[in-house]
């Protein structure tokens, strides 16, 4: 560019000269020139003021660790976000806070479908079907297709793929957390994904947004890092036996102080969308007890 204009400057010297004698007499034609060059400057004044503020924001995301913002699940976007976590799922460990788990784990399109099959580990939090803030917080959505009922048919969707994958070999660890759920939250090697769980709205409506570790460990992919480090080591949270559907409770030690039966009965798949959610409004699901002195689930009598 800056060869061509060097050599196109003395023919468009002279052509800019031939045109400021043909109107430097005519008043209109002058004041259009100059309102043309004025709007001409303030537009690359702006432009050149927006890039400066849009390297600053750059900067500051850089330093933050943000990669990606994605303001809805467009089909695009959702292939991105899918390519991604299979690039980055191969061979590292997974860990995930979620809901019930079925939008990521169960669906053969969710966003850890794939992942999981080629994971060396996963660490999986999902909420408790039956506390007290899972109900509450799906009275709050108040969408005919979210219900109570449905909600634990999921998370017994995610806890049957979670056995299955331990069945072949797979180091699978799952806990379930009774508060109500804050953020999904997916750590793939150095990258993780981000999304908020609304008080009213269901999480496929809200952004995502996409982190990464930086090497002056400043950035948020480091504090939402520890921020699932200090959930899963809680000892408020129990882990799921896998192999014998039981709670584990363990003190801040980590040693064993006891068990409580946990098992979802499957929902009837004759019953009708109607049906299960007159049947939710009457009765939770079922547990199935094994004779033993296990302790009732926490929050169940309270159902």
């Amino acid at each position: 560019m800056s060869a061509g204009i060097a050599l196109l400057l003395p023919a468009g010297a002279r052509q800019f000269l031939s045109f400021w004698s043909q109107i430097e007499h005519d008043t209109m034609s002058l004041i259009a020139v100059e309102m043309t060059a004025a709007i001409l400057l303030m537009a690359c004044f702006n432009y050149l003021h927006r890039s400066l503020r849009d390297r600053a924001l750059a900067t500051a995301a850089a330093g933050a660790g943000l990669v990606s913002f994605f303001p809805r699940r467009a089909r695009d976007a959702q292939r991105h976000i899918t390519t991604l976590k299979a690039e980055q799922g191969t061979g590292h460990a997974v860990m995930v806070i979620g809901s019930s788990g079925a939008g990521s784990l169960v669906d053969q399109v969710g966003d850890l479908s794939s992942v999981l099959d080629k994971c060396l580990e996963a660490k999986i939090l999902l909420v408790n079907p039956f506390s007290s803030d899972a109900r509450a917080r799906m009275q709050a959505l108040a969408h005919p297709s979210c219900t109570l009922r449905s909600f634990r048919e999921e998370v017994r969707q995610s806890i049957a793929l979670l056995k299955r994958l331990k069945a072949i070999g797979k180091a699978v660890k799952l806990k379930l957390y009774s508060d109500a759920p804050l953020v999904k939250l997916v750590i793939l090697g150095d990258y993780l994904w981000l999304q908020h769980y609304h008080a009213d709205l269901d999480v496929q409506t809200m952004p995502e947004y996409v982190l990464r570790r930086n090497r002056k460990e400043h950035g948020l992919y480091t504090l939402y890092a520890h921020y699932f480090m200090q959930r899963w080591e809680s000892a408020d949270i129990p882990e799921y036996d896998l192999d014998r559907d039981e709670l584990v409770y363990r003190n801040r030690t980590g040693q064993e102080i006891r068990r409580e039966r946990f098992e979802i009965e499957a929902a009837p798949d004759a019953l009708a969308p109607a049906a299960i959610s007159r049947l939710d409004a009457q009765e939770p699901f079922q547990l199935r007890h094994a004779p033993g002195p296990y302790l009732p689930v926490r929050g169940y009598e309270a159902e």
